[in-house]
């Protein structure tokens, strides 16, 4: 697979480092939470610039895999979408006081509300705008995040069908989101099942719409647990290649992005040479040292000083030293490297480089981090199967 290098239209620069996102894996991805669902609706989760990998080509990518809806945290992510004209429904679920709620009635966004301050607010900005708000309601059912708890449920709902009988609100969706699922066999499964359950009981006591979807599971649970499918899933990490219980192995998923530089420099320093700040990596003879040109400010964790690995010359290789703002060393010992070589930090592993998963492992963290935290400075290219480049 050839992926495009990004370069300056103007000066025909190539950038010293990109994150390389696979678009058929994407595409793959979804297809396959497509066929555990089991039928029920695939909402892929496209907050935070799709985990990093891209809002908009892989918000294309996820319904082209056979997703139905995305879902995003906040309105100005799926405003961004309407924007470049994705049309499918989006669900914008962290909604704070003063969000541009008109403009997301004006676009078709689709809101969450938890409480019923949030009712409110939305049924004064479909006055504002003769749009009616298309609504999930969000019960907490042991979370203890977002989401109304059980004993505030039925105001809640009482609020949102006041408005929908003057007319101004449509119940599309009920919702909840699981706080162990990624640890098969806790109790909290169970329990937050059984509350959701009974919520939906209350719903249905209380007259809420029988066509309002219904959706509790994450990626996790789509995997695990046929019983909180209902009648949508919601996918994040998986829709990218990254298993969401990694214990438990990959799922068959494709990770999708692969995180490259090219060396900066390389260059023979003599045994006992201090590397980088604080000299907590000092050669043991005369080496190679190879210059990364990637840094904390660019989302490379301080935290992999000595414990991550890359992929240079053929050959995985630990970090040496501490992880600066723009770059980071690397010991090449007496293999030949030069200028402009190419170095995998991470990617699906089928070149022999780190996977996000064991950067994750020796960082004592989770996948969504560091993919997440790749910074502005790195662009994404993009490439598939069928040769395309997204926008």
């Amino acid at each position: 697979m050839s992926f495009p290098i990004v370069v300056d239209t103007k000066d025909q620069v190539r950038t010293p480092a990109e994150a390389r996102v696979d678009l058929a894996a994407i595409r793959h991805n979804v297809g396959l939470l497509r066929e555990r669902a089991a039928g029920a609706e695939i909402m892929v989760a496209v907050k935070a610039d799709a985990y990093g990998h891209g809002l908009v080509p892989c918000a294309r990518a996820a319904l082209e895999g056979g997703a139905t809806r995305l879902g995003t945290a906040f309105i100005r992510e799926a405003l961004a979408l309407r924007a470049e004209g994705v049309t499918a429904p989006i669900l914008a679920w962290l909604i704070t006081p003063d969000e541009p709620l008109d403009e997301a009635l004006l676009q078709g966004v689709e809101l969450s509300a938890s409480a019923p301050w949030v009712i409110d607010a939305i049924v004064a900005a479909a006055a504002r705008t003769g749009r009616i708000a298309r609504v999930h309601l969000e019960v907490d059912t042991g979370m203890s995040r977002g989401g109304a708890p059980l004993s505030a449920w039925p105001a809640l709902i009482e609020s949102a069908l006041a408005a929908r009988a003057e007319g101004v609100v449509e119940i599309v969706g009920m919702w909840s989101h699981f706080a162990c699922s990624d640890i098969p066999g806790h109790p909290a499964i169970e329990a937050q099942l059984a509350v959701f359950g009974e919520a939906l009981r209350i719903a249905d006591a209380m007259r809420v719409p029988s066509d309002a979807i219904r959706h509790i599971a994450n990626s996790a649970a789509t995997f695990t647990l046929p019983q909180a499918r209902y009648d949508m899933v919601r996918s994040g990490i998986a829709s990218y290649g990254l298993s969401p219980i990694p214990e438990m192995g990959d799922f068959g998923l494709r990770p999708a992005m692969t995180l490259v530089a090219r060396l900066a420099q390389a260059k023979r320093v003599p045994a006992g040479s201090g590397v980088s700040y604080g000299h907590l990596y000092v050669t043991e003879r005369e080496t190679t040292l190879a210059l990364v040109p990637l840094g904390y400010a660019d989302g490379i964790l301080r935290g992999a000083t000595n414990r991550a690995e890359v992929l240079l010359a053929g050959r995985r290789r630990r970090i040496s030293g501490r992880v600066c703002m723009d770059q980071f060393v690397v010991d090449a010992g007496d293999d030949v490297v030069a200028e402009g070589d190419e170095v995998i930090l991470f990617g699906p592993g089928t070149r022999g480089e780190p996977t996000c998963q064991e950067w994750a492992d020796s960082l004592g963290t989770i996948t969504h981090e560091i993919v997440t935290r790749i910074g502005s400075r790195v662009p994404r290219v993009y490439a598939d199967e069928r040769g395309d480049q997204a926008d």
